[in-house]
């Protein structure tokens, strides 16, 4: 039940935005036993965000939301993901880009939860 929340102060084209989903979707599996299948994403382009007191160059803030407690360095590894795909398809360097981690041990689904 993993869930990823993008912000970018910058527009998506949808190329780029079929791309980002589908390397996410490889790289959620950092995570034992989570995969694309129960990934859902969600991409808010053109954002109004400001960062150093800028809001002249591009930036991201990634939201990582999952049922249960991720383990650090699992999280680490998945940092590194993230910062490594929005650098190779969004040239956004990885200074310039937030990750947050939360999780959960209630997540509902189909009318039940977890």
């Amino acid at each position: 039940m993993p869930f990823i929340d993008t912000k970018l102060n910058f527009p998506l084209s949808e190329e780029k935005e079929a791309a980002l989903k589908a390397k996410l979707g490889e790289a959620i599996a950092v995570f034992p036993g989570k995969n694309e299948y129960w990934l859902m994403l969600n991409f808010s382009d053109s954002c109004r965000m400001w960062f150093r007191g800028h809001n002249s160059f591009p930036i991201a803030m990634v939201e990582v939301k999952l049922f249960g407690a991720p383990k650090a360095e699992h999280c680490q590894a998945m940092t590194r993901e993230i910062c490594r795909i929005f650098g190779e398809e969004l040239a956004l360097p990885a200074d310039r880009i937030y990750v947050e981690y939360s999780h959960t041990d209630q997540w509902g689904w189909n009318g039940e939860n977890f």
